[in-house]
């Protein structure tokens, strides 16, 4: 009998699972480098960063060569990054290794619509978690117990924390 033969190859990294999926979604918005949106922190720096987020590249005929980069900002940033354009342009296009933005456009539209007027481009921070009380912690470490391996039973008391704290509040 022939050994069998694996159809995987062994295990695949996840980001070529997924490349394909992020290129396809980030060509949508005309981003051939989806570097640009993922590291956009890298490339134009934390301050700038904080205050704005790549929206769109257009390819337009009226302009003539190059495209356009939209930049998505809050009003009272769109002065700060105007002064930046060249310079934003400038790290932009040493990502596609030539002059692939021709013109960066700013945008004060918020995506969180007009009534709020301030647009989000950092992730929220991860709430605190209240600490379980020691009866809790009790409760969890009897119940865990009878278990043998000690990694295991940390982790089941940790777990039953976890459940014990959740039902609690």
């Amino acid at each position: 009998m022939p050994p069998r033969r694996t159809s995987t190859k062994g295990f695949k990294r996840t980001d070529s699972l997924l490349s394909g999926q992020i290129r396809k979604a980030s060509e949508t918005r005309g981003f051939a480098q989806s570097r640009l949106l993922t590291h956009w922190a890298e490339i134009v720096g934390d301050a700038t960063a904080a205050i704005s987020r790549p929206v769109e590249v257009s390819y337009g005929r009226k302009d003539g060569m190059g495209a356009t980069l939209t930049l998505l900002t809050n009003g009272a940033n769109a002065p700060m990054l105007e002064m930046q354009k060249e310079q934003l342009r400038e790290r932009v296009n040493s990502v596609y290794g030539y002059s692939a933005i021709a013109r960066v456009r700013i945008t004060q539209t918020a995506s969180s619509g007009f009534a709020e007027g301030q647009v989000a481009f950092q992730h929220k921070p991860k709430a605190e978690k209240a600490a379980p009380s020691p009866e809790l912690q009790r409760q969890a470490a009897e119940a865990a117990r009878p278990v043998a391996d000690e990694g295991l039973r940390e982790a089941l008391a940790r777990l039953g924390e976890n459940v014990l704290n959740k039902n609690q509040s």
